[in-house]
């Protein structure tokens, strides 16, 4: 029988680089006072003996519990309802871990009120604030001054890369814009396609959109782009966009926003379901209810239980010192249709 491998130590990386147990101290908690030679050594050490430090006893270590606030858009989005949900389930089980998690809801599309709520944070009780960031001055400004006070910040669904945000978790959105022209181009026949914001101040919607042109322009020259028109991700205002744009000819929608149910509706209305091509982001009932009609073709989704998972353990990271300065790989985008819906 093989020998099962015995988990490396401090002690072991210590001994493999050749310094004290101080100095691999000071290295894996980012203190200053080595020199980057040995701090070379000291990390190709961790990566040779696949050293992973136990974050739960590092926490037990600590004398008060891991403090996490999530800052999520309030309103009818079903996208940041699962978010929610996937964040209440998580602090569900994270009870005795030292992990101390807290939602706070913030009023969806507005820059000041995200700010406010990151300018009230207690860096006594808060160690990391995961934020859905609008692309604002006043929000990049809140996120930096939140970083001076010793709050880590991370980005989550919508990223703000030029502000002091310590990491993003999220799906690769140009790249989720490209997969969407992708299919449509190929779906649709050649004609108008009409293009849905929830806002173009959420990075996220802005990098779909782009990707999305950037494709379409260049592989499927027979499309031409109308909009986009935002609907703030309100089911009212976004079956009000749809109804303006489909009074013209359109040979597809695409919806990189929310209020799907609105999208559906107007679809309806107008006698278009099942006639044009149409896609849409995240799974949620109403989307679902899109694809099983035959409204909907593509839903391109991206995993609430997979990101809340990776913000707390990149929030861990940052507070135990552990943060590296690469970013962590995308969520993965998951297609749907309607013959690979999840069973109910």
């Amino acid at each position: 029988m093989d020998e099962i491998k015995r988990r490396a130590t401090v002690h072991d990386v210590a001994r493999e680089a050749g310094v004290s147990l101080a100095t691999v101290d000071r290295v894996l908690n980012g203190r200053p006072g080595v020199r980057s030679e040995t701090a070379d050594k000291v990390a190709e050490a961790i990566k040779t003996l696949d050293f992973r430090r136990d974050l739960s006893a590092s926490l037990l270590a600590r004398s008060r519990d891991l403090g996490v606030t999530f800052l999520i858009p309030d309103g009818r989005n079903e996208f940041m309802f699962a978010l929610g949900a996937a964040i209440q389930r998580r602090a569900s089980a994270s009870k005795g871990e030292r992990v101390s998690i807290t939602t706070r809801l913030v009023h969806a599309f507005d820059p000041t009120a995200l700010a406010t709520a990151l300018g009230e944070l207690d860096p006594k009780t808060c160690d990391c604030a995961v934020v859905v960031a609008t692309e604002n001055d006043k929000v990049r400004r809140a996120i930096d001054s939140a970083t001076r006070r010793g709050i880590a910040v991370i980005t989550l669904v919508s990223d703000l890369p030029d502000s002091a945000r310590r990491s993003f978790v999220g799906i690769d959105n140009h790249a989720a814009g490209r997969t969407a022209a992708s299919l449509m181009g190929r779906f649709a026949k050649p004609g108008p396609i009409g293009i849905i914001a929830g806002s173009l101040s959420l990075a996220d919607h802005h990098q779909r959109r782009e990707g999305f042109e950037a494709v379409l322009a260049a592989e499927f020259p027979g499309h031409q782009i109308v909009g986009p028109l935002e609907g703030f991700d309100d089911d009212a205002r976004t079956e009000a966009a749809a109804l303006e744009l489909l009074k013209g000819h359109l040979a597809g929608i695409y919806n990189l926003g929310a209020g799907n149910a609105g999208l559906i509706r107007a679809l309806q209305k107008t006698g278009h379901a099942g006639k044009i091509r149409v896609v849409a982001h995240e799974l949620t009932p109403a989307t679902q209810a899109g694809l099983t009609s035959g409204a909907f073709d593509v839903v391109i989704d991206q995993n609430p239980d997979g990101e809340i998972a990776a913000a707390l353990g990149i929030a861990q990271s940052l507070a135990l010192g552990q943060a590296s300065e690469r970013q962590p790989a995308p969520i993965e985008i998951g297609l749907y249709l309607r013959d690979n819906l999840p069973k109910a």
